[in-house]
């Protein structure tokens, strides 16, 4: 996971780590978890399209983020 350029993403749509995580319906805890990827956490398939709907993101942005080291 690339967690600047989730954050990037976030800035560049004014949204911090609880907006996003109000919209994802998940604790801020478990979205700093998930971001951090730590204790494990990861983000979800659903939790990840949401996300990338919530930003009109292509499927290389969602790649680039999610799934690229």
């Amino acid at each position: 996971m690339n967690k600047n350029k989730l954050e990037s993403v976030m800035k560049l749509n004014n949204d911090n780590g609880q907006i996003l995580a109000d919209y994802l319906g998940i604790a801020r805890q478990t979205f700093s978890n998930k971001i951090n990827n730590t204790r494990g956490a990861e983000f979800t398939q659903r939790e990840i399209h949401m996300i990338k709907k919530r930003y009109d993101l292509s499927a290389n942005a969602v790649d680039d983020i999610f799934f690229n080291e």
